[in-house]
């Protein structure tokens, strides 16, 4: 595992929450990062649980992250260590309910 890769990993594995975005949940420096933090307030989620990766300040978190969840797109968010998905699949989580539920579970 490279340096980058077990960098993520350990943000991964040591938050409960964790969503890789442009900016962070005050300042969101794109619509689909903008969103994901919209739908986690929206479900309830304490901006003190959720720990942010901005990945504008670090090129090789932004291209490793890719490569760790093998899927092209930011935000993506990190659920006790699992990964869920970016804003398009938060938004049908939560439309469906599916997201309340695995959030209130962890």
């Amino acid at each position: 595992m490279s340096d980058v890769q077990q960098r993520i990993d350990d943000l991964v594995k040591t938050n409960e929450l964790v969503l890789f975005m442009k900016g962070n949940a005050s300042f969101p420096m794109c619509g689909f990062s903008g969103r994901a933090i919209q739908i986690l307030k929206a479900v309830g989620v304490d901006a003190r649980m959720l720990k942010t990766v901005n990945v504008l300040e670090d090129d090789a978190i932004r291209q490793g992250i890719k490569e760790y969840s093998n899927w092209p797109t930011i935000p993506q968010l990190y659920v006790k260590g699992e990964f869920v998905g970016g804003s398009d699949i938060l938004m049908e989580m939560y439309e469906s309910g599916e997201l309340q539920k695995m959030l209130s579970a962890a």
